[in-house]
């Protein structure tokens, strides 16, 4: 045992004496087939023919490059971006025969007048200016009905219900009394038959103010027979909306027996978009459909915009007219509405709108600077409408853009890599 160890210690003596000696290598260099001995290793050289590598990119598009080739967090290769590809410090170059599998195609920028259709919902209302409301001035009872029922037509001048008044029966015993006593007195005494006229006047005076007719009073004074009931006649041309009157029912003064409505001119009541508000004006034309009644379209316009908002549903109540001579448009009717916004401006230069293509921060399209050849550039947008976008600056007229596969360019070309130097 004691050999062995000793034979043990003098082994590793030697080999820490040899690692110590300077100058020495530390492991035999090994050569590789073709390679002189005494060189290192290098790279394989790119063999003539060969499409050189610039750098690797990010295979799910992210900003993220790399000289030499790695892996992303889900184990997937980068793509190698090739110098031919690249083109100069503004532009991004794709080979013809990727061009044609992209089903790339451009657009010329041109100048157009670009209009921006609204597209609002709403509900028909009754026009509230034509709502009327049938209530007596006086006290009395309801003897017979003529409009007995919600929802009847009902036409300017004709009945909707006799009544009977003590007070008006009294009022047309004064109207005869007086009117008898201007007759009996045309060659008495002017001061008193100017008192008979005063009063005459005076009971004319308050059958007009209780809403009795001219022709009522013609017939009282024509036969002079004073009548127990009375007919109360309809005020317009509607439908009756309410009817609170019931046979037999006494009212009072002011109560309301009928509320009536004229629907030849309807109110459509539009929630527009904040966002939209701004586009819309009074007078603008609006094309209307109902699911009510499909195939067709009601032309009215823009009467009225509401000075609030709707904080819950950040809408602006829009007021459209629109004839109805028809009567096919019902108040409550559920309604769609187009309006059309024109920009203002006769001739615009616009893009399509597949053509921007939007960071968040700013807008970019590509221009075709030659076959296969795109510089990203960008441009300040404004108004949109109609599939086209107006380009404030940043393009001239002429000049072609991208419209389709713009985004396949920018994963195949490292886009962003290119937008980064290019805003350097």
């Amino acid at each position: 045992m004691g050999k062995k160890r000793l034979t043990l210690l003098l082994l590793m003596a030697g080999l820490v004496a040899l690692l110590s000696q300077p100058g020495q290598p530390m492991a035999e260099t090994t050569t590789r087939p073709g390679e002189q001995p005494g060189h290192e290793a290098t790279a394989p050289a790119v063999g003539k023919g060969e499409r050189k590598i610039a750098y690797y990119r990010n295979p799910m598009g992210l900003p993220d490059t790399s000289p030499t080739p790695k892996k992303d967090n889900m184990g997937m290769d980068y793509i190698p971006v090739y110098a031919d590809e690249l083109g100069d410090g503004n532009t991004v170059r794709i080979s013809l025969d990727k061009v044609q599998k992209l089903g790339v195609r451009t657009e010329a920028v041109t100048t157009r007048s670009l209009a921006r259709s609204i597209r609002a919902v709403g509900t028909v209302q009754v026009d509230e200016r034509l709502l009327q409301i049938v209530s007596m001035k006086y006290e009395g009872w309801i003897e017979h009905l003529y409009a007995d029922t919600t929802g009847q037509k009902v036409q300017r001048g004709h009945p909707l219900m006799e009544v009977y008044s003590p007070g008006l029966v009294l009022a047309q015993q004064e109207y005869l009394a007086a009117i008898r006593a201007t007759s009996s007195l045309k060659k008495a005494h002017p001061e008193s038959l100017d008192t008979a006229r005063q009063l005459a006047e005076g009971a004319l005076l308050r059958l007009r103010n209780w809403d009795i007719s001219a022709d009522q009073v013609a017939q009282l004074r024509k036969k002079g027979e004073i009548r127990r009931t009375l007919t109360v006649q309809s005020p317009v041309d509607g439908v009756v909306l309410e009817k609170n009157a019931i046979k037999g029912m006494r009212f009072m003064p002011g109560e309301v027996l009928y509320r009536l409505a004229d629907l030849s001119n309807v109110w459509l009541m539009v929630d527009v978009f904040e966002q939209d508000i701004g586009m819309v004006r009074e007078g603008q034309e609006a094309s209307v459909t109902l699911n009510a009644i499909p195939g067709k379209r009601f032309q009215g316009k823009v009467s009225f915009i509401y000075p609030t908002l709707a904080a819950e549903t950040r809408t602006v109540k829009v007021r459209i007219e629109l004839p109805n001579t028809s009567g096919e448009l019902r108040p409550a009717l559920y309604a769609t509405v187009e309006l059309a916004t024109p920009t203002g401006e006769a001739q615009i230069l616009t893009v399509p709108d597949s053509a921007i293509l939007n960071s968040g921060t700013r807008q970019v399209v590509l221009v075709e600077r030659g076959e296969g050849q795109y510089e990203p550039r960008p441009v300040l947008t404004g108004a949109q409408g109609g599939g086209y976008v107006q380009v404030r600056e940043g393009l001239q007229e002429g000049e072609k853009v991208v419209v389709r596969a713009n985004f396949l360019i920018d994963a195949e070309a490292n886009l962003k890599g290119a937008l980064g130097h290019f805003a350097h």
